[in-house]
């Protein structure tokens, strides 16, 4: 059984919307899955899991949340080498360039991104829940 962590930030609930969904996802593949707020996560808990998936909105001028995410995922970058991740958010503005910008970042600290990301334009609609779920289950 795969440990999946599912780490996200959120400022109005879109973005833990998304996370609920990805946990949905990877428990329906059987995983054991833990949802942890960006807060409560960090480098020293990176080991402990298979998998884990990633989730920020779009902050500012399309980069991620600056005061919680971004300290605890610089945190984390040592430690994706080889790792299996997933990156979701949510946005109201732009185009998805800090979704873009993420994602290199995490390929080129090694990290091994188990789908393609997943964005949401402001709350999840039926597509973006089903993505999430999907994305939830390549973890696994």
């Amino acid at each position: 059984m795969s440990k999946i962590a599912v780490v996200y930030w959120s400022g109005t609930g879109n973005t833990e919307a998304m996370a609920n969904e990805v946990a949905e996802g990877a428990k329906a593949a059987g995983a054991e899955v833990d949802v942890l707020t960006a807060s409560e996560f960090g480098a020293d808990k990176m080991d402990a899991y298979d998998a884990v998936a990633f989730g920020c909105p779009a902050m500012g001028a399309e980069e991620l949340e600056d005061s919680e995410f971004e300290p605890m995922f610089s945190d984390c970058e040592g430690k994706l080498g080889g790792k299996k991740i997933a990156l979701f958010g949510s946005y109201g503005w732009g185009d998805g360039e800090w979704m873009r910008t993420w994602k290199e970042t995490c390929k080129a600290d090694g990290a091994v991104l188990a789908c393609d990301s997943v964005l949401a334009n402001e709350a999840p609609d039926d597509d973006a829940v089903a993505a999430c779920q999907a994305l939830g289950k390549a973890l696994c």
